[in-house]
């Protein structure tokens, strides 16, 4: 089985993803899969790419969930999921190979497809689903943190960005080292109480979620009061007014 370093990586780069700020366009999904098809994973390989049976490699995945029961206290919430890069993955400890292994340098988890035998081990052992395996070439593949991009000196430094932060357009997912209490991310996930999923499982995820704030729906009868002050404009424009204050 597979090792992890020997000592805590003196950085430890991960994603701060917002629940509250994130509109499941997926386009963090999109930008991710055409990045790493080109890059040190690719091809992300897709089976019967324009069937009804389609199926293939994604390294993002977004998922909706109507929360909160009815009424007004229900909402939608987009969930992405991707590899959270956890500090003690189980990933990596059951890879018979070595195929799978974690960083010592910055921690992220990667897996070396020379080595990988398609055995699957990895993917059961990983509670978060982050696994994709890929039936084509038979091994097995994740997201990588997008290492060939954030370390490309060719690059300007504000783009050496996971491919799915750049792509972000409601700025719901942040990139950063979480071992800097000064970065981004750390303090992001201090003034928001970012979480782990499942952390009973003791893989003490890197990668944090923020979770959604509540609700603002209190906001209804200021609405109400700026189209009573209305009264004598035309239909047109109270209807823009009720469209523009919901």
């Amino acid at each position: 089985m597979t090792s992890l370093p020997a000592t805590r990586p003196e950085k430890r780069l991960g994603l701060a993803i917002d629940l509250d700020t994130c509109v499941g366009c997926h386009a963090c999904a999109t930008n991710c899969k055409e990045w790493n098809t080109g890059g040190i994973s690719g091809p992300l390989t897709d089976v019967n790419a324009y069937a009804a049976e389609q199926h293939g490699v994604w390294f993002n995945r977004v998922f909706t969930y109507e929360v909160g029961g009815e009424g007004e206290a229900g909402r939608t919430v987009h969930f992405p999921k991707n590899c959270l890069h956890c500090e003690n993955p189980a990933c990596v400890t059951v890879c018979p190979t070595g195929a799978s292994y974690k960083r010592s340098e910055d921690g992220i988890v990667l897996v070396d497809h020379d080595k990988c035998i398609g055995c699957k081990l990895c993917s059961w052992a990983c509670p978060y689903g982050a696994r994709e395996y890929d039936e084509v070439q038979g091994v097995m593949k994740k997201c990588t943190l997008c290492v060939d991009k954030i370390y490309n000196q060719n690059l300007p430094e504000e783009d050496r960005v996971p491919a799915c932060v750049a792509a972000c357009p409601s700025k719901a997912r942040h990139f950063g080292d979480f071992a800097d209490p000064n970065s981004t991310v750390s303090k992001l996930t201090a003034e928001r109480g970012g979480y782990d999923p499942m952390p009973e499982k003791g893989y003490r995820p890197t990668s944090k979620y923020l979770p959604p704030r509540p609700g603002r729906r209190g906001a209804a009868p200021a609405a109400t009061a700026a189209t009573a002050s209305l009264e004598g404009a035309g239909r047109f424009l109270k209807w823009v007014d009720r469209i523009l204050t919901r």
